[in-house]
């Protein structure tokens, strides 16, 4: 019988429902082929649809092997294609949200998840947001860039408003790179790009003042915070030197109270610092399974970064944000 309590959730863990895949193969207006059992687009690398995108029984036995509980499962920056006129993009996101709930009730003692949303039209993303939350979403996954558009941008005012009036935590994900030449060599545009994207994310939704205006916005930050944590004192001291930055020091450190970050750092001395940095409160397990850029064992990772009380705290830190209650444990 499996134990009740406090155990490992991985928040940063992928899925492509059968229904969005379904649309994509059928639609040429998405830009998606899917032949062989391989995802093809203009937007976004290639690589093998794993059984576990789109099968409850494959992600289970996934995280089963990793030593891992439960899962709040999210769409992946190849299914947001926000550059889709506004009407595809809601069809797209209808057929996600519809089949994350079906993959999620297979199992809902373990799995969780979050709602795609057509933000190149943000009256849509909210109204999108309101219906996925009604049908049991655990909150929003969305890219840190859309369509080439900023999150802080004022068009952006009235999803933030309500994501922070539904009091679910955002998941932001770097989506997608703006080019940039010296990114194009050895997988820069993931290795460098992702975290990149994060920080800029991060940091723009600080110095704008949007999460000052929405204190209780809560937003999960993937591969460890990008650059953010290790730099924030650039950012802290900037504050206090140029003109062009309108916030003060004290805003950056306020911000950190509405952050999460999860442990995909690749590095078990970074993810120490990590929670020595942001407090281990605010630290989420965190794997991007099952894309080949995930952490393939992720508690061995924690064990080897923390002793077993801090790992016990970052396992509860899940189930207390997403408002998950008792979760069954692995094994």
């Amino acid at each position: 019988m499996r134990k009740r309590g406090a155990v490992s959730v991985d928040v940063h863990n992928h899925v492509m429902p059968s229904e969005a895949l379904d649309l994509l193969g059928a639609d040429p207006a998405y830009g998606v082929t899917l032949a062989d059992g391989r995802w093809r687009s203009g937007h976004h690398a290639s690589f093998d649809v794993d059984a576990s995108f789109y099968d409850p029984a494959a992600k289970l036995a996934a995280l089963d092997a990793r030593g891992v509980a439960a899962a709040v499962v999210s769409p992946p920056p190849p299914l947001f294609l926000y550059q889709v006129p506004a009407a595809d993009g809601a069809r797209l996101c209808e057929a996600a949200n519809a089949g994350l709930a079906r993959f999620c009730s297979a199992a809902p003692g373990r799995l969780r998840w979050l709602a795609n949303l057509p933000m190149q039209d943000p009256d849509a993303a909210v109204s999108a947001y309101r219906a996925a939350a009604g049908d049991g979403a655990a909150g929003a996954a969305v890219g840190t860039s859309i369509a080439g558009s900023r999150l802080d941008e004022e068009r952006f005012a009235p999803f933030w408003r309500h994501a922070e009036e539904l009091g679910l935590p955002v998941l932001v994900h770097p989506a997608f790179n703006q080019p940039h030449p010296a990114l194009e060599p050895y997988y820069f545009q993931n290795v460098v790009g992702n975290p990149l994207e994060t920080t800029l994310v991060v940091e723009r939704l600080i110095c704008s003042g949007v999460l000052a205006r929405h204190p209780g916005i809560r937003l999960v930050l993937v591969h460890g915070g990008g650059f953010f944590p290790y730099q924030a004192g650039r950012l802290l001291h900037a504050c206090g030197v140029r003109p062009e930055i309108e916030i003060d020091a004290a805003a950056v450190r306020a911000a950190f109270g509405q952050l999460y970050f999860d442990t995909l750092t690749h590095d078990t001395a970074a993810l120490r610092f990590l929670a020595e940095r942001v407090g281990v409160g605010h630290v989420l397990l965190g794997t991007d399974m099952p894309f080949d850029m995930a952490e393939d064992r992720p508690m061995d990772r924690l064990a080897q970064a923390f002793d077993a009380a801090t790992v016990e705290v970052i396992a509860q830190n899940a189930q207390r944000l997403f408002a998950m209650g008792d979760v069954p444990a692995e094994g």
